[in-house]
């Protein structure tokens, strides 16, 4: 059986990610209140496998998951593609004519703003997360309140679904990390099936720098997939660039590594495996 941290509640968009990347397998959640104690849990037990959002087709970002990721030693091991879905419920007695409020994560809400417009009667009011604002009108038996939420959440915790797929977009993604300790990363992927990577370096403050990096990268066949930069806290104007790249020939995509090193400082790789499929709408 296979130990995941997740951020959130049973019923959350990471229980629903675990669940679909490990699918067929035996999985026990730890559910924790910040991502923070995600990381906490695989420092404590080893064997511990993290499941963690690093962004969003809508959103962006998760930028301070990034530095979590790098601060924490844990290694990308997989990573996984899932369709967001918003509905709308409350507790079974309650019904349009008795709603006041709708309870959600404050992304969740801004995802739903145009469907929420036509409900200016209902105060939008923000939680800690979706699953877990069902959960709470569920056990405290909140009347006259709604909750933003994936349906399944809606069903786990016995609220009735008023309407499904209320999110503006319907192209609307994210992709999640599953990370673990280094020293299991082979039991949980073969190394040679990967095919993308995540790398983080900084770079010395002349001109060019960068372009040099990613002119190396192009030559060696290697696809930029997406950069993300942080500033280096307490060095002005220094930046970390966190990179994900795909390839197709491992060995070329490390000689790249070799070729950039000496014109990077501090460079690591934070994760080699295979690049998730995009799922169908």
């Amino acid at each position: 059986m296979k130990r995941i941290a997740i951020q959130g509640v049973l019923g959350s968009f990471h229980d629903i990610a675990a669940h679909q990347y490990f699918n067929g397998e035996q999985v026990q959640l730890i559910c924790c209140a910040t991502f923070e104690e995600v990381f906490e849990n695989i420092h404590r037990d080893p064997t511990v496998i993290g499941m963690t959002a690093i962004e969003n087709t809508i959103a962006g970002s998760l930028l301070h998951n990034y530095e979590l990721l790098r601060a924490s030693g844990t290694t990308i091991v997989g990573e996984h593609k899932l369709h967001i879905t918003h509905s709308i419920c409350c507790l079974p007695d309650d019904d349009w004519s008795t709603l006041r409020e709708v309870h959600s994560h404050p992304v969740a809400l801004m995802q739903c703003r145009d469907y929420l417009a036509n409900h200016p009667d209902l105060k939008a009011v923000e939680a800690e997360d979706t699953a877990g604002s069902a959960e709470y009108i569920s056990s405290h038996q909140c009347h006259g309140w709604a909750a933003i939420c994936h349906a399944d959440a809606a069903k786990m915790y016995g609220l009735k679904v008023l309407e499904d797929h209320i999110e503006d977009n319907k192209h609307n993604f994210t992709r999640f990390l599953v990370v673990s300790d280094p020293r299991k990363a082979d039991f949980l992927r073969p190394l040679n099936e990967a095919n993308k990577a995540s790398i983080v370096f900084s770079l010395p403050h002349e001109e060019g720098s960068l372009s040099k990096v990613l002119t190396i990268l192009s030559f060696y066949d290697i696809n930029l997939t997406k950069i993300q930069s942080l500033p280096v806290i307490g060095h002005e104007w220094e930046y970390l660039f966190y990179v994900d790249v795909t390839f197709e020939d491992l060995v070329r995509y490390r000689q790249s590594i070799d070729a950039i090193t000496p014109l990077t400082k501090d460079i690591k790789i934070i994760g080699e495996y295979q690049e998730a499929k995009n799922q169908q709408i």
